[in-house]
């Protein structure tokens, strides 16, 4: 069973952030739903894309479809069994 974190723990994760950007905040909350989520898809494109770099680099060989491979099984948490 995982123990819960101790106020010492949780101190130490939250020093460790950027301070809130509350005008960054305030300019979101009032912009609609659908064009809220942008940044967000943005910023997942931008990691994913990073992610796929760092990979081509470390596998030269590989396929751009298999590149892809290793980045889908690299975000995606559940493991297939291999027979």
């Amino acid at each position: 069973m995982k123990q819960p974190l101790t106020p010492a723990e949780i101190s130490s994760i939250v020093q460790g952030l950027d301070p809130i950007d509350w005008t960054q905040v305030e300019l979101l909350a009032k912009l609609p739903p659908g064009k809220r989520i942008i940044p967000a898809l943005r910023a997942q494109e931008f990691s994913t894309s990073a992610l796929r770099g760092t990979l081509r680099k470390r596998f030269p060989e590989l396929s751009m479809p298999e590149i892809n491979m290793k980045v889908l099984a690299y975000l995606t948490p559940v493991r297939m069994d291999h027979k």
